[in-house]
């Protein structure tokens, strides 16, 4: 064989690299089973300079790198470019490696995806021969072996162009072109984890695309964030006290307020005294549902109620941008609100909110709590992982379902909530099954210590994974509506 033989061309050998980076800021990069260890102050710094050493690898050997990392979000196989940026590595769909080193012909699909592309027949395009060798990279030439001749098929001759048809029916309009916009992408680069460091450290040169989490949590914010048919209701339920239903109120009613920009109430539809003020921010007065059904004849007197006419008696959550309207908090008072006094507040607040929830009291046989079932475009039932909570859930239900409420409950939402760090992990799935039977769906949150002291709701305190927990489940109620 002639030198020429021997030289087949071989691409240059890449290095086998993984790595991985944890929220301490600590990691560790592997080079062909040699271990670099990492150490900065956060997740961030850990990732940026873990790519930064990749990239470096990647300009030795003048092509991109592949790379698997370990990051909190999961596994992530990536290319680092020579020049810093990250790619997700893919697979070519149409030239594949087999185990032997050839190149594999195309299959019949992919060669009709080809004949289409090229505008030719679909017998047009040829399966080439395998090489006689093959490397990484391209095959190396036999001096005594021809090369064989590319087999082509001509392509047919084109038809005669047709004259252009006359359009008959209607002609398109401003709001066809609008319509035929590709839907908003939620992409972008990354604005958390380690993928967000790495963009701020290097002033934008480098822009990771975000992570799962982060898409995740992309997409629900679009779900929040849905264009609604008209003013939406959801009643949050469950006849005993220390369910969470107050804290679930609240929780939904911030992601509400934050995803959407206001035009959000959380209603404590107790029909005498419920602890929904309790939890909020508190105002600069203390008037309540009962207040604002006794102003109603003198607000609808003076004409159309006007929204400035509820700032006296809804309580403003800037932070958050929701409102909250308590219930009674005088104990001397002997007021209580009926299905009458509900709906009459239902009817003024639904014209200036977008979206109402409404946290209802323990007494299902009240006639408020029936008529705010009536108005709910969406059931969220609430319970805490605990024998008792869970079966009064379940026997609200069940009464729902008696009362010819069916369809409501398999549209309701069931969010389980852990009442402390660890739950009984076989009663937690007694009851994913339990109701994820009954309802539409049934959401995990988590316990979050932010919460256990019972005053007023901090929302910035919570733990990341417990506003992640809530916003799904909002996304998730949202999805309903």
């Amino acid at each position: 064989m002639s030198d020429d033989g021997q030289k087949g061309s071989t691409a240059t050998r890449l290095p086998e690299i993984s790595a991985e980076v944890r929220e301490d800021g600590t990691g560790e990069i592997s080079i062909d089973g040699v271990i670099e260890r990492v150490t900065k102050a956060n997740l961030a710094e850990a990732g940026a300079a873990i790519t930064s050493r990749i990239a470096e690898l990647a300009v030795s050997v003048g092509q991109p790198v592949p790379v698997q990392v370990r990051d909190p979000e999961g596994l992530w196989s990536l290319m680092i470019h020579p020049d810093g940026v990250v790619d997700e590595a893919q697979t070519d769909p149409v030239v594949a490696e087999q185990p032997n080193g050839a190149v594999a012909a195309p299959t019949v699909s992919e060669r009709d995806s080809v004949a289409a592309v090229a505008g030719l027949p679909d017998d047009a395009v040829a399966t080439p021969a395998a090489p006689a060798t093959s490397s990484r990279g391209p095959a190396a030439k036999r001096a005594d072996v021809p090369e064989p001749a590319p087999v082509v098929t001509p392509a047919a001759a084109p038809a005669p162009a047709s004259p252009p048809a006359t359009p008959t029916g209607p002609l398109p309009t401003l709001d066809d072109l609008l319509a035929a916009r590709h839907p908003v992408e939620h992409g972008g680069p990354a604005e958390h984890g380690w993928q967000a460091g790495l963009r701020r450290m290097t002033f934008g040169a480098i822009k990771p695309g975000p992570g799962k989490v982060e898409r995740r949590r992309r997409a629900a914010s679009a779900s929040v964030r849905r264009t609604l048919d008209g003013p939406k209701t959801i009643v949050v339920i469950n006849p005993k006290g220390g369910a969470h239903k107050t804290t679930a109120t609240m929780l939904m009613a911030a992601t509400f307020g934050l995803q959407r920009g206001g035009y959000t109430l959380a209603w404590d539809n107790n029909e005498t005294r419920g602890t929904l003020g309790w939890r909020s921010s508190h105002a600069d007065h203390t008037r309540t549902a009962v207040d604002l059904l006794d102003a109603l004849p003198r607000l609808t007197e003076q004409g159309t109620v006007r929204i400035g006419d509820l700032d006296g008696f809804v309580r403003t959550q800037p932070t958050e941008q929701f409102d909250v309207l308590a219930s009674d908090e005088n104990s001397a008072s002997a007021s209580s609100v009926d299905a009458k006094s509900f709906s009459d507040l239902h009817q003024v607040l639904s014209r200036f909110y977008r979206v109402i929830l409404i946290d209802t009291g323990n007494n299902m046989r009240a006639s408020n709590w029936r008529a705010a079932i009536g108005a709910a475009d969406q059931i969220v039932v609430v319970s805490t992982i605990r024998e008792d909570t869970a079966q009064s859930a379940a026997w609200a239900l069940d009464a729902l379902r008696s009362t010819g409420q069916e369809e409501a409950v398999r549209r309701a939402v069931t969010v389980l909530s852990a009442p402390e760090p660890k739950v009984d992990k076989d009663l937690h799935k007694r009851l994913r099954s339990h109701f994820g039977a009954l309802t539409r769906t049934v959401v995990d949150v988590p316990h979050d210590k932010a919460l256990v002291a019972g005053g007023p709701i901090d929302y910035e305190a919570l733990a990341q994974r417990t506003r992640d927990a809530w916003l799904h489940v909002t996304a998730t109620v949202a999805d309903g509506l």
